[in-house]
This record gives C-alpha cells, structure tokens and sequence, in this order.
C-alpha cells in the first residue's frame, strides 16, 4: 500500500458560448466520488475549496488516497458551479464530470492526466487536469508566520491587500500550489497569521526541494495583482528567524524595464516549528512482516507466490537444459536511490539475471524482498518486451521461450501490454499469467485470446500466446498446498506444446531426425 495525493491542477472550460466580455462567475467547486469493490456504489470521498471568478482554477485542497496496486480503484469527479452557501450539492449548477481509475493518473506520464469533462448533452464542458505524486513516510507537521515590509502599492485608492501563495516544486520542474495564506487588507507591511502544512505538502520530504512563494495583492474580481515572489527550502525554513531567511521580493518584469528597480518589498520568517504526527502504528509496531501481505515470508508454509512459482517451475524445467532461468520483479523501489523499476533482476546482477534452478529462484525472491520495496503501478509491457527482445534472436526453432508472470496487481499500462503481446505473438515464445490474491482480473482475460485475439493499433496477434488462471481458483480447501500446486500446473501448462507447435508450423519449421546429433529445440523459461 502506498499513500497517493491526487490534485486537480486546472480546470478549463471549453464553452464556446461564454461571451468574449469580461463577466463575474462564481465557480468552482470539485467533487471526489470513489466506487466501493464490493458493492459497486459511489460515495463522497471529499470536495475542494471553492475558487471565485476564474475559468481556470487552480485548487489547493488535495485528496489523499491509498492507493493498492492490485485493486482497481475507481474514481469520478464531478465539477459545480456555486450558486449560494448551500452544502446541498444538488442546490449547485452542474458543470460537468469525468470517471478515471487511480491507476490511470499515477501511471500516466509524469502522473499527470487531463480528461474531457462531459455529462450535459451538446455542450462542451471543458478538461480537467489531475497530477499525483506518492507521499513520503514523513509525518512532520510545520507551523510558521511571516510578514513583509514594504511591499509595492498595487491599489489606486489604498494600498495593497497582500496574501502569499505557496508552491512546492516537482520532479518534472512545475510548481503545485500547497497552501495560500489569508488576505491582510489595506497594508504595505502585512503580518500575516500563523498556519501549519504537513512538511510532505510542502516538500514530500525532500528538505532541499525548491519551495516557491508568490506574494499576490487580492482583488475582488478574481484578476489579483503580482507583486512579486522568492524561493526557498524546506532546509532553509527549519534556521528559524534569522537572517537567512530574508527574502526579496522581486518581479521579474518590473526588474526588466526598470534599471534602478531593487525589489517590490522583502519577506520575513518569523518563526518556525516542527512537530512528529504519530500513528498508532508507531506504537504497535514490532515486526515489519506483514502476514497479510501477499508476500508474507511464513516460515512454515508458502506464499501464494512462492507456490505458483513452484508448481510451474518445477514441471516446466524439466524442458530446460541448463537449468539456469532469468528471473526479474517488476514494481518496486529499488536501493540505494530508490529508482522505480518495472525489470530487474531478482539477484541483483544486472550483466546476469540467470538462477539455478527453481530453488535458486526461490531464493532470489526471497532474498530480494528484503531489499527492495514493492511499489506500483503494475506495469507488464517491460517485462513482455525484455524476454520478446532474447526470442526475436533465436528464430530457426533451436529455441523457444516461456515467460511466467506472477502478480497481484491489475494491468496499469494495457495499451503498451497489449501491443507487447501482439509483437510477442510472431516470436518463439509464450505467456504464462498466474494472478494471485483478491483482485479483479478482467484485464488479464483480456489477453488471454482464446476467444478472441489480442489486438493493438489495428494490428491482430498472429497466435493466442498467453494463458491466465487466477491462482484462487485452485487452491484447495482443507488446505493441501501439494494439490493446489497440482492442479495450478496441469491448467497453465495445458496450452504451451500447442502454442509451440503453432509457431512451428507457422514458420514451416520440422523436427530434427531423432538421429541428428543437434539439439532438440531448447525450452528458456523467463520467470
């Protein structure tokens, strides 16, 4: 399980009947509705704030999920215009909405997703943007105030009415806005009110992340004026009051036709404090072994994978000469930097991914879960081109290659997998998927095409390559690990001397004579 933030980054409307003239609109307000597994119902999960007289929103409020890998989460967000003071969603205009899994926005590109709103027949409702970015394990909680001196006059018949807006920095190198201060009316040195913000909002626990602040002052109309803004750390924050932590605030476009410009006011910490948020699993803690977790290293029995790794691997060697198997995990952190990776090796060799035998697989499993830490989405195109990459080598029917997936996650990235397969498909090779766990798997069944073929970009898969079975459908209920594993292999199994023979017959290949001093063709399994 791994703790998500999903922001709405920008809602545009597209509504082309929206005259030219400047009007005033009350917006914007989003609503975040999550769908129960089991009954189906969608039910409020929580709304942002509402944002006056703009078409282009940017919300502050972020929704915290968990996200599960191995579970499809799905999502729907519905967009309102505010029309009174009323928490009666129903007493509100309704603007559009979109559905989308959590899957889909954290394994879109740099985990940011745009989608079309619809929902009122003919009109066109405008996009939606939602970025997502996992939260550290810190808990930190900060509490600081500033104030600023003498900041420039913004208004004609006062001063100015300043607020800042914080910003934290992301790995792509945009800002998402974390936190807006309150607006102090009609001063040039405001003092404004202490807040707090969880330190992983402010810098997801990256103390020497870029932490951006715009010093804004506020108009009625929603059109506020940029005064200036300044950088700074999480790191430079902790000093606490001092003279570091002194900022100028400067504006870019004033210091370009200005040549005396010096600033537009300076910012001043004045004071700065961090507190730990614990959980009750802080005091509960004691052994960092789950048994729930799939994984779950139980010293006196198998795990759900260990099983399905066994029950295969242990029939299917038998057609590998050499014993020596590529084994890789996909979906995990990696050490020391903690890179996300889709294809390792399970014994961290990266020149050589072979294992000895099963049991030497087993091994590096085992020993790999210590190392590394499980991280999704769950993505199999990596892994599917990898072994397709060895395959496309060898041709001539010498050799032929068995790829056995085991997993607990639902498809994230179908459309680059289902093109993988289709490619796949023309090589010496097959796809054993054993899905094990609670998950729903219907993507699985998908590329399972004993039905109908896998299909990508307008491409038809030349054999039916894969076979999925999820591993509950076999176990047994008093228990018996020996029979599950039994019966798990003979269904897995069943369909591979076809798929061999179909790719040999496709190619017009035949066998050796029984004679021949050559090699039989050689079965590679890629676990």
């Amino acid at each position: 399980m791994e703790a998500a933030m999903a922001s709405i980054g920008e809602f545009d409307p597209l509504n082309s009947s929206v005259p030219a003239t400047k009007i005033e609109i009350t917006v914007s307000l989003v609503v975040l509705y999550v769908q129960g597994i089991g009954t189906k119902e969608w039910r409020e999960f929580g709304r942002t704030e509402v944002i006056d007289n703009t078409l282009n929103p940017d919300f502050v409020r972020k929704f915290v999920l968990d996200y599960f890998f191995e579970e499809k989460q799905n999502l729907r967000f519905d967009v309102y215009n505010v029309d009174s003071r009323s928490s009666n969603i129903s007493k509100h205009s309704f603007l559009g909405q979109t559905f989308c899994t959590l899957g889909e926005i954290i394994g879109s590109s740099g985990s940011r997703l745009e989608r079309v709103l619809s929902g009122i027949p003919g009109k066109k409702c405008g996009n939606i943007i939602f970025t997502a970015e996992e939260l550290s394990n810190c808990r930190d909680i900060a509490t600081m105030q500033l104030c600023a001196n003498k900041l420039d006059k913004k208004d004609f018949f006062g001063k100015s009415d300043p607020f800042l807006v914080f910003y934290r920095s992301n790995e792509d190198g945009t800002f998402t806005i974390c936190h807006k201060t309150e607006v102090i009316k009609n001063t040039l040195n405001p003092v404004w009110q202490p807040f707090t913000i969880p330190v992983r909002a402010l810098c997801n626990g990256d103390y020497d992340r870029t932490v951006k602040v715009d010093v804004y002052d506020w108009d009625r109309d929603g059109s506020h004026d940029f005064i200036g803004e300044f950088t700074t750390s999480y790191r430079e924050l902790s000093r606490g009051q001092s003279q570091f932590n002194v900022y100028e605030v400067l504006n870019p476009k004033k210091k370009g036709r200005k040549k005396k410009y010096v600033n537009s006011g300076t910012v001043t910490l004045l004071s700065f404090k961090v507190e730990s948020e614990y959980t009750f699993v802080d005091f509960i803690r004691g052994n960092p072994s789950q048994p729930t977790s799939l994984h779950y290293m139980n010293p006196y029995q198998l795990n759900a994978y260990a099983m399905a790794l066994k029950a295969v691997g242990e029939i299917i060697q038998d057609y590998d000469s050499d014993k020596l198997f590529p084994a890789y995990g996909f979906g995990a952190k990696l050490p020391p930097d903690g890179k996300i990776s889709h294809a390792f090796p399970l014994n961290s060799d990266c020149e050589n991914a072979n294992c000895v035998g099963i049991e030497g697989v087993l091994e590096a499993y085992y020993d790999c879960l210590r190392k590394v830490q499980l991280y999704g989405p769950t993505n199999f195109a990596p892994v599917i081109n990898q072994v397709a990459q060895c395959a496309s080598e060898v041709t001539d029917g010498s050799q032929y290659f068995v790829l056995l997936i085991i997993t607990d996650g639902v498809i994230s990235d179908m459309v680059q997998t289902r093109e993988a397969v289709v490619t796949a498909a023309s090589l010496p090779m097959s796809v054993i998927i054993v899905g094990v766990g609670p998950a729903e798997f219907d993507a699985m069944e998908e590329l399972d095409g004993d039905e109908v073929r896998v299909s990508s970009r307008g491409r038809v898969a030349e054999r039916d390559i894969v076979q999925f079975v999820p591993f509950r459908d076999y176990i047994d209920r008093s228990g018996n690990q020996v029979l599950s594993m039994a019966r798990l292999a003979k269904d897995v199994l069943a369909e591979i001397p076809d798929q061999l023979l179909s790719f040999m017959k496709s190619r017009g290949i035949e066998p050796r004579p029984a004679l021949c001093p050559s090699p039989t063709p050689q079965i590679n399994v890629h676990l």
